[in-house]
C-alpha cells in the first residue's frame, strides 16, 4: 500500500509541475504539415450544425472520442489527463484559435495527430470520420466561451 500512496503523490506532484510550467503551443502555428495545408484547408464538414448534430458532437467528445480528458468538459484544454502535458491541448474556447483553424485542419489532426504535442491519432482508433466530424461541430459550439 505504501508504493501505491508513493506512486500517487509523485504523479500528483508531475501533473502540478506540467501543469505550472505547460503552456499552448502558439496557435498561429498550423499543426497540418505545409504540404498536406491546403488539402486540409479545403476539406468541408459535411455535418450540419443543427442542436442535433451539436449533441451528437457533444456526446462523442465526452464519451467514446475521450476528448474532454485532454481539452477539457469546457474545452480549455484543461482535462484531468491534459494537466501534465506540454504544450498544453488546444483551448476550443479561444476565438482566435477557430478565426485561424478550418474544419478539415481539424480533422485532419483527429485523423493524424500533432507532431510534438499530446495529440495522437483518433480516427481509426477512438472514432470513425463521420463521428470526428461530429465532435469538431461540437467543438465548435465552445468558440468565445473563455
Amino acid at each position: 500500500m505504501g508504493y501505491f500512496r508513493s506512486g500517487m503523490l509523485v504523479l500528483s506532484v508531475c501533473a502540478f509541475i506540467g501543469a505550472a510550467y505547460a503552456e499552448e503551443k502558439d496557435i498561429t502555428v498550423p499543426r497540418v504539415p505545409g504540404d498536406q495545408r491546403a488539402a486540409a484547408k479545403a476539406m468541408k464538414n459535411p455535418i450540419a450544425k443543427t442542436p442535433e448534430n451539436i449533441a451528437k458532437g457533444k456526446a462523442i467528445f465526452e464519451g467514446k472520442g475521450t476528448c474532454f480528458n485532454c481539452h477539457g468538459l469546457s474545452g480549455k484544454g484543461d482535462g484531468p489527463a491534459g494537466a501534465i502535458l506540454n504544450p498544453t491541448p488546444r483551448n476550443f474556447t479561444n476565438p482566435k484559435f477557430h478565426k485561424l483553424r478550418t474544419d478539415g485542419e481539424m480533422f485532419w489532426v483527429i485523423k493524424n495527430g500533432s507532431a510534438g504535442t499530446g495529440m495522437v491519432p483518433l480516427i481509426g482508433t477512438a472514432v470513425t470520420e463521420e463521428e470526428a466530424w461530429y465532435a469538431i461541430t461540437y467543438e465548435r459550439t465552445f468558440d468565445g466561451k473563455q
